[in-house]
């Protein structure tokens, strides 16, 4: 049996308070293992720290305890430039607001995570060229006329698709969705969370979606919940 990509070890998240003296909990130990091309979904109350959970998996924020193995690596034994290298090259990010570059074109926008990237990992004969992959991703989502079109001539379901191709376009080995279909209405919604389940499959990524959506989450291959601290 190979090992989980990913592992959560009794995970904890506090914030400081003013008059508290112990804070306040988020994370109340979060223990969790995730096979390679797994998907899951966390669903929860607003507040709950699902989204607080989602960005220390992918890096955006610490936990106060605990340990998260990405790929059999300690994450919080790295420096915040080694972090970096990981959010950019294993883990890709799909928000509820697409954040996409105004001023670029869909393709451009796609791109800009291949900007980090070293050359020599780009010249690699092994690698897919990153405009290839881009041209062949958005035509992949439906796209293919889109390519030079700026984020404002674009529907929120298209944004949103060039966003999951944007977060996909280094080969990521994690998908993390928080809230993806959240801005969009239902026909939009249920095309992009089938648009992500067929990415999971065919990319071979490892996708975790936090999301208020029972129809979307029911999509994953497992669904928790986050109360009080504890993922059930």
């Amino acid at each position: 049996m190979s090992a989980p990509l990913l592992e959560l070890k009794n995970v904890t998240k506090r914030y400081s308070a003013s008059g508290s003296a112990d804070g306040v909990s988020v994370l109340a130990g979060i223990t969790l293992e995730l096979a390679r091309g797994e998907t899951l979904a966390i669903v929860g109350p607003s507040g709950s720290g699902k989204s607080t959970l989602l960005q220390i998996i992918g890096t955006l924020d610490r936990a106060t305890g605990g340990e998260v193995l990405l790929d059999g690596k300690n994450l919080a034994a790295l420096d915040d430039q080694q972090l970096a290298e990981v959010r950019n090259r294993q883990i890709g990010f799909v928000f509820q607001s697409h954040y996409l570059l105004p001023q670029c074109t869909v393709i451009e926008n796609v791109l800009v995570p291949t900007l980090a990237r070293a050359k020599s990992e780009i010249r690699n004969p092994k690698s897919e060229i990153p405009a290839a992959r881009a041209e062949r991703l958005l035509q992949r989502v439906g796209l293919s006329e889109r390519l030079h079109h700026r984020p404002g001539q674009l529907s929120g379901g298209e944004r949103q698709r060039v966003a999951v191709v944007r977060a996909l376009i280094n080969q990521p080995q994690l998908l993390l969705a928080d809230e993806p279909t959240g801005a969009l209405d239902h026909a939009s919604a249920t095309a992009l969370g089938q648009l992500l389940v067929e990415l999971n499959r065919e990319e071979g990524v490892t996708l975790i979606v936090v999301t208020h959506a029972m129809d979307l989450a029911k999509r994953m291959g497992r669904v928790l919940e986050l109360g009080d601290g504890k993922l059930r």
